[in-house]
């Protein structure tokens, strides 16, 4: 298929949603060891929004093309890539540049996803997904039975991170807004008012010898309190540290490991890290083989129906302002998807 242009959002800077740009160029064919991929399905994640106000650690200089992470079908490929991949539908963690009709991007990063999946619904886990699997299992490494404190929980980490818990029996204690409480119930999960003054009560409640694990995506206080009910030899997992709206961002990030490596060394046997989906990644050829096998799995239990695509709304590449001012409302539970006009 001869394809010669893509159409693709352009972030020019610390704009407000409406501020992003759309722009049509030329497109190269796939060089070497490269894939042309007709984008079904992108996203918009924490890292767009926190992109958009510049406050992203080593987001790229503006202008660029956000786009976390998307789902497609191959149209081509360059010299020495596998041309079986021709017509297959895939799945890539792309970090930006995403957010396009059609991307170039290289073969070995591509994830087959299985027949008769709904792009869109297979979208929400990708880097979702693989965040929260990664997270819980090679992280964490939660086992059956246990009780989890999971902060943020209607959002797509959180309701993707609930659902592969419950598939091994762990209970789950999810903070967020009432209004989302009814969603979370039906995924099996405890839900608590992530504003009560008396959160911590509450849970102590639910868990009256800590949790055994903490996923928290907020920092700051909720980190802390997230970490003083953790119990003996638990985990805490900070993957974000969304509270931070306002200031620096990097010397708040900075603090938040300094934390983490403080309470890493208290003698109570418990364990506090900061996930990050690209650490390892120097290494690529194990990135790429343990980001395969996380995804694959999590693509699986999506196409046996052992868990849920929760799809907050899908909003045309052409309105991206709208997806993304939905998606900083947080007032639908799930992920936005991005999909063609």
């Amino acid at each position: 298929m001869n394809i010669s242009e893509t159409t693709e959002v352009v972030l020019p800077g610390v704009v407000e949603p409406s501020g992003l740009e759309l722009r049509t160029r030329e497109l190269p064919p796939p060089g070497p060891g490269q894939a042309l991929v007709a984008v079904e399905a992108s996203g918009v994640s924490f890292a767009e929004q926190a992109m958009r106000r510049g406050r992203y650690p080593g987001q790229p200089k503006f202008p660029f093309v956000p786009g976390y992470d998307v789902v497609g079908t191959v149209a081509s490929v360059g010299p020495g890539a596998d041309p079986a991949l021709v017509g297959r539908r895939v799945a890539a963690i792309t970090k930006t540049g995403g957010w396009a009709t059609h991307v170039l991007l290289a073969a070995g990063d591509l994830v087959p996803v299985p027949a008769g999946l709904d792009p869109g619904d297979a979208e929400t886990v990708v880097v979702n997904g693989v965040t929260a699997w990664q997270m819980l299992h090679r992280r964490a490494r939660v086992r059956p039975g246990a009780t989890i404190l999971v902060h943020g929980a209607n959002g797509g980490v959180g309701t993707t991170l609930a659902q592969l818990a419950r598939l091994d029996d762990i209970r789950v204690i999810g903070t967020a807004n009432p209004r989302h409480h009814d969603a979370l119930r039906a995924l099996g999960v405890i839900p608590l008012d992530h504003a009560d003054p008396a959160l911590a009560d509450r849970i102590r409640e639910l868990a009256p010898g800590g949790v055994d694990a903490a996923f928290d995506n907020l920092g700051g206080d909720h980190l802390r309190r997230a970490w003083h009910l953790t119990a003996r030899g638990g985990s805490v997992v900070c993957y974000s540290i969304a509270a931070h709206q306002s200031g620096p961002m990097v010397p708040a990030f900075l603090v938040t490991l300094a934390r983490l490596a403080i309470w890493n060394a208290l003698p109570n046997g418990k364990q506090a890290s900061f996930y990050d989906l690209w650490s390892g990644k120097k290494d690529i050829e194990s990135f790429r083989s343990r980001t395969r096998e996380d995804l694959t799995a999590v693509l699986d239990l999506l196409a046996a129906g052992r868990i849920t695509a929760q799809v907050a709304a899908r909003v045309p590449l052409t309105d991206i302002g709208e997806a993304m001012t939905l998606a900083e409302a947080r007032t639908v539970p799930g992920k936005v998807v991005v999909v063609p006009a």
